[in-house]
């Protein structure tokens, strides 16, 4: 791999903007955007770090021939709190008028390229319609997430009630700005099995806490450590894309890491945390030092215990060769997926124009019944079916019988026998956290790593964040939850990296998320455990609705299909502090909805 460091084997109102297939298509696309390594000794372990020259980031301001400027609108085309694309000849800007002042950014979001303009203009910000990722309209750069990097923001001048902006053609056409970073001044890897901040797990969480480091100024060495082969990537996306290669996947490239001196070690497993001397032994006995301690570990899939499990063909989705080979096993055969939540659903769709045929399997009586409820669940339940699907719900696997060691059969508990060259199983998963339990930092009975609103475990010094936490939800009146969700990962990673740095920063982000399934997009903000009615609007059989989830008199969680942005402007609601009330909703009264920051 060489961009990282291989770890040597062993010697609405109605607020409805239905989007274009065009561009509906794109949100189900990537995110993403040489020297030779240094070996060193430590405690007999050669290991290999890349130490290259580092890279200068391009400048989006080149000089002013790569400039263009032109008069957009008149002054009173754009009311307060309005938003309008213009066109500046070498590509879009979002031009918005806010508080009597107009501001020009770019106009993608820059984690899948969503219109911001059909987004939500709220308490100084614009927040993706897709995901709800959040940008400052004063400065561009990245408030809330998902993704990573921010907006360019150009300048706007006013002459005779006319307005100008005036815009790099590089940055028009970039769409995206990486934050200035400190690079890494401290001693080369050579000498010392010491670091400053060591992150284990290089997952959203990682990555976004590596990068904040940077950004924050922070210019000792940073290494991230990871179980996979690969440099951070679009996980979520293996299930919706099975066929999605690591460098299509990729979050940054290989010279992004070089550049900014975040040392990455792929296939490194930890196996013990030794908190006193600030120290932490991998598999094969390679020791590292640390000042400060990331742990974002994630999770492991649960896997079957049935008989036959050790057949041959049986996959859970954990990596891009995991995904490769369980499209290239059932292309033209029969799949069976275990488990109807969001990754066996996902994996589903996705192979049912690759696959002869796709079964479902599932202990509960609809898919996502637990999370989405009854009626939404029947709705998307109705929507595979129509694409080919065929459910069996109510029952589990009983048996996985092979031929020649390879799956041939599944034997449900309900009798029923399925034939199936490939199966997924998708049943829930575990925090991969046993590396922890002899180390003196804190476990919940689940494995679970309890953390404060900074993120700081009950050692000083040691952070968690990511899948494998429990942490205090803010606008829950500080329930200690567990939201395995890309977007929190993010989110906490970076709030773990300010108080790395002392800032005395909290988690208060409102969960956010998404599934896309044939073309259709779920959105979903709050956090719904435990709602006890839901409230639809819209017609779930067309599958254009928005379902409200309550708990007593309270809205706790929303999602919706067909309804953007409603779910961003209900997830800028809550993170506002106004609580939504199940009245509010039960009317069809929307006029919450429309107050200014809500």
């Amino acid at each position: 791999m060489g961009g990282c460091f291989s770890k040597p084997k062993p010697v609405e109102l109605k607020i409805e903007v239905v989007l274009p297939e065009k561009e509906r298509s794109k949100e189900e696309l990537s995110a993403s955007g040489k020297g030779s390594p240094r070996a060193y000794q430590g405690n007999g372990t050669a290991r290999h770090f890349h130490t290259e020259e580092r890279l200068p980031a391009p400048h989006p301001y080149p000089g002013p021939q790569d400039c263009v400027e032109a008069a957009v609108c008149h002054v009173k085309d754009l009311e307060n709190g309005q938003m309008r694309e213009v066109e500046l000849g070498w590509g879009k800007v979002l031009l918005v008028k806010d508080n009597g002042e107009f501001h020009a950014l770019g106009h993608k979001c820059p984690h899948y390229g969503a219109p911001l303009v059909k987004g939500v203009l709220s308490r100084g910000r614009v927040r993706c319609p897709w995901h709800g990722a959040c940008f400052n309209i004063s400065t561009g750069d990245l408030e809330d997430f998902p993704g990573l990097d921010s907006l360019h923001k150009f300048q706007v001048k006013i002459e005779k009630e006319k307005v100008y902006v005036r815009a790099s053609k590089q940055a028009l056409q970039l769409q995206r700005r990486t934050k200035v970073m400190a690079k890494c001044i401290s001693p080369s890897a050579g000498h010392s099995g010491s670091t400053n901040v060591l992150i284990v797990g290089a997952g959203a969480a990682g990555l976004v806490c590596a990068e904040t480091l940077r950004q924050e100024g922070f210019s000792d060495r940073i290494v991230l450590c990871t179980l996979d082969r690969h440099l951070p990537y679009d996980r979520p996306k293996l299930s919706k894309s099975l066929d999605a290669q690591p460098e299509q996947l990729a979050l940054r490239p290989k010279e992004f890491f070089r550049a900014y001196g975040i040392e990455v070690l792929t296939e490194a497993q930890v196996v013990t945390v030794d908190v006193r001397n600030k120290k932490v032994v991998f598999k094969d006995g390679f020791k590292l030092e640390y000042s400060k301690l990331l742990l974002a570990p994630g999770s492991s899939p649960k896997t079957l215990s049935c008989k036959g499990k050790e057949v041959e063909n049986v996959f859970t989705i954990r990596t891009p060769e995991d995904a490769n080979r369980v499209v290239r096993l059932a292309r033209g055969r029969n799949a069976i997926v275990v488990g109807a939540g969001f990754l066996g659903m996902e994996v589903a769709a996705y192979l049912t124009e690759k696959a002869h045929s796709v079964s479902v399997v599932e202990l509960e009586e609809t898919p996502f019944r637990r999370f989405l409820g009854e009626r939404v669940g029947r709705a998307l339940m109705k929507m595979f079916e129509n694409n080919g699907v065929k459910f069996y719900m109510q029952t589990e696997v009983l048996e996985l019988r092979a031929q020649e060691g390879k799956l041939k059969e599944v034997v449900l508990k309900s009798s029923k026998v399925i034939r199936a060259d490939v199966c997924v199983v998708g049943i829930g998963a575990v925090p991969a956290t046993g590396f922890l339990r002899q180390s003196g930092i804190g476990l919940d009975s689940r494995g679970f790593i309890p953390v404060n609103k900074m993120m700081q475990t009950n050692v000083p010094g040691v952070f968690a964040a990511g899948d494998a936490v429990t942490f205090p939800l803010v606008w829950r009146n500080n329930r200690k939850v567990n939201i395995p969700h890309w977007q929190m990962a993010h989110a906490q990673g970076r709030v773990a990296a300010q108080n790395m740095l002392a800032q005395e920063a909290e988690i208060s982000t409102v969960p956010y998320l998404w599934t896309a399934m044939f073309g259709k997009s779920l959105r979903y903000t709050g956090y719904g455990e435990g709602f006890d009615d839901v409230i639809i609007q819209g017609d779930l059989e067309e599958l254009k609705f928005v379902a409200f989830y309550t708990k007593g008199d309270e809205v706790i969680a929303v999602a919706s299909m067909n309804y953007d942005p409603i779910v961003s402007k209900v997830a800028e609601v809550l993170g506002s502090g106004r609580a939504i009330r199940k009245r509010e909703v039960e009317t069809g009264d929307m006029s919450w909805l429309t107050g200014k920051g809500s």
